[in-house]
């Protein structure tokens, strides 16, 4: 009876970012799992016999997780994106009392560093998108368009607190630089040409950066 109520008590099977706790062993294995061999070949040769056979599970309780394979490389994505945001506030201090070079350097390094170590999943996550993978292209959409956010908000704290110069209206602006970034730093990671060689990625970019916002590269250099 005890056995019973404890299988009426489980939990049923749900989406990709359900209840579970993040912590749990089995979903942990299974992303790691994911990225492991997303490292090694593309999500297309993947199945999900090689995702729960990786994390020790069966095929059926890997369903118990996640309803796909596809679930699984973005719950990845979405993780990496946290992981690389950090929150508004902490960008808009850290321009205020260390300068444009520190807080440009903060926001763009972390970003960068979350996912230069994780190329299969960045492409496995492009390939989603470019298989017209409508819930990829949403997810993507709503990370691009926060980013976009906080940049247009800290170009406009810049403006305000007259450490940059009026210009090009700021959503359109971060707009621009936040598709660069995504571009150039897709086209590095995954070693396409022309591209940018991996250590020279974030002095050229927070240099245009910096130039586009300020006017200059030297701002706050003295």
């Amino acid at each position: 009876m005890e056995a019973a109520s404890k299988a009426q008590a489980a939990p049923k099977a749900r989406g990709r970012r359900g209840a579970r706790v993040s912590g749990d062993d089995r979903e942990r294995a299974i992303l790691e799992t994911a990225e492991r061999l997303l490292e090694e070949k593309p999500l297309s040769e993947i199945s999900v016999d090689d995702l729960a056979k990786g994390a020790g599970i069966s095929r059926p309780t890997f369903y118990f997780y996640f309803p796909s394979k596809d679930a699984v490389v973005m719950t990845i994505v979405e993780r990496l994106v946290d992981e690389a945001t950090g929150s508004r506030e902490e960008v808009l201090t850290a321009l205020a009392e260390s300068g444009p070079q520190v807080g440009l350097r903060k926001a763009l390094e972390n970003l960068y560093a979350a996912f230069r170590s994780r190329p299969g999943v960045v492409r496995a996550g492009a390939d989603l998108r470019a298989t017209n993978h409508q819930e990829a292209r949403d997810l993507w959409t709503q990370v691009m368009g926060g980013w976009a956010d906080d940049v247009t908000a800290m170009i406009e704290f810049e403006r305000e607190r007259g450490a940059a110069p009026p210009g090009q209206p700021a959503r359109e602006m971060a707009i621009v630089l936040v598709q660069m970034n995504e571009r150039v730093q897709y086209a590095t990671l995954l070693d396409e040409s022309p591209s940018l060689d991996g250590d020279r990625v974030l002095d050229v970019l927070i240099d245009i950066w910096l130039r586009a916002i300020y006017g200059t590269a030297d701002y706050g250099q003295g």
